[in-house]
């Protein structure tokens, strides 16, 4: 199992922040989209590493469109040697069309062509193909040789998309790489929903699971004593919270017969009790969303629940404070 870290958004301290990542034994850094762009401090850590692969997780596709994401991506894969995954995601519906000012419509079917969008328009840079891409929220028909990057000695990057919905899931196993588990996720849906839903979207085009990615889901809660795991758990219980308010991941919380939970968290949200909605989250619902252990108990419990089905994770929140230790679980978690 490949283990994956985060850098800092910081661009004065992202080649350095790489550089440690890359020395404490991870196989790949990831950025997320929230305060900065999830682009630029990746271009800073393939100039300061050699081999660790760079992702996004996620970059939000819908902010966007499939040229200016293709360009972005292009230029990342062929800077870092081929180590750039582009990882994007939908966001919800308040963000694109009130943070991004963006068109919000058929989020799976829109995705799926945002996908086919970028390959075409990656195929005309590498194969010479003609650009004539024509969709129904996307059309891609211009391409003349003053835009064009010309072929990669790379290819084109891998994409993986992250999604919780089986419109979403299903239409990643159509058109991705990989795929990347909401942290919002148990092992009961990953099981049950998402993976059903990737084989769909594999069969559709003639396609097995096989070499295909799976990012998993990453909530754990430990720390070096009983104060330091119970502050983690707080934490946790009130990200959970904060996922478990928004109704796009209702289905979740239904799967398990907590859907009421949704309605409540949804509710205290909107009365911004964001700090209490933490004391909703019981342990039943921590257990089963974190790994909750000391740090020598988080390698073999999530071998023990993913080992089978994922083949990469990452961690909201890793445990830093005893460097020994947490990299023994990183060597845990490798082996796996």
């Amino acid at each position: 199992m490949k283990v994956d870290g985060g850098i800092s958004s910081d661009l004065a301290r992202a080649g350095e922040s790489a550089r440690e990542t890359e020395a404490a034994g991870y196989s790949g850094i990831w950025t997320a989209e929230t305060a900065h762009d999830p682009f630029f401090p990746l271009l800073l850590a393939a100039e300061h590493t050699e081999d660790i692969e760079l992702g996004t997780s996620i970059a939000v596709a819908f902010a966007r469109n499939p040229m200016i994401t293709a360009n972005i991506g292009w230029d990342l894969q062929n800077f870092s040697g081929g180590r750039f995954i582009l990882g994007l995601g939908s966001q919800i519906k308040p963000h694109i069309t009130k943070r991004f000012s963006m068109p919000w419509s058929h989020p799976a079917a829109r995705m799926r062509e945002f996908v086919l969008a970028m390959r075409a328009i990656w195929d005309s840079w590498q194969n010479g193909t003609k650009l004539d891409f024509r969709g129904d929220f996307y059309t891609h028909s211009l391409m003349t040789p003053f835009f064009n990057p010309g072929p990669s000695g790379y290819g084109p990057p891998k994409v993986f998309l992250a999604g919780v919905g089986e419109l979403m899931t299903e239409a990643a196993g159509e058109v991705c790489d990989g795929f990347i588990c909401h942290g919002f996720t148990t092992e009961r849906y990953l099981r049950e929903v998402t993976l059903p839903a990737l084989e769909r979207g594999r069969a559709k085009v003639g396609k097995s699971m096989e070499g295909f990615e799976l990012v998993g889901p990453s909530f754990v809660v430990t720390g070096r004593d009983e104060a330091d795991l119970a502050k983690n758990a707080r934490d946790t219980r009130q990200q959970i919270a904060f996922y478990g308010s928004t109704p796009a991941y209702k289905a979740v919380l239904d799967l398990h017969g907590w859907g009421g939970l949704q309605d409540e968290l949804n509710t205290m949200s909107k009365q911004g009790k964001w700090v209490e909605m933490a004391e909703v989250i019981d342990e039943e619902v921590l257990n089963t969303f974190a790994v909750v252990g000391e740090p020598e108990q988080l390698a073999p419990e999530l071998a023990r629940r993913y080992g089978d089905v994922i083949h990469r994770i990452s961690f909201y929140a890793p445990y830093k404070t005893d460097p020994e230790r947490w990299r023994k679980v990183l060597a845990d978690l490798k082996s796996a």
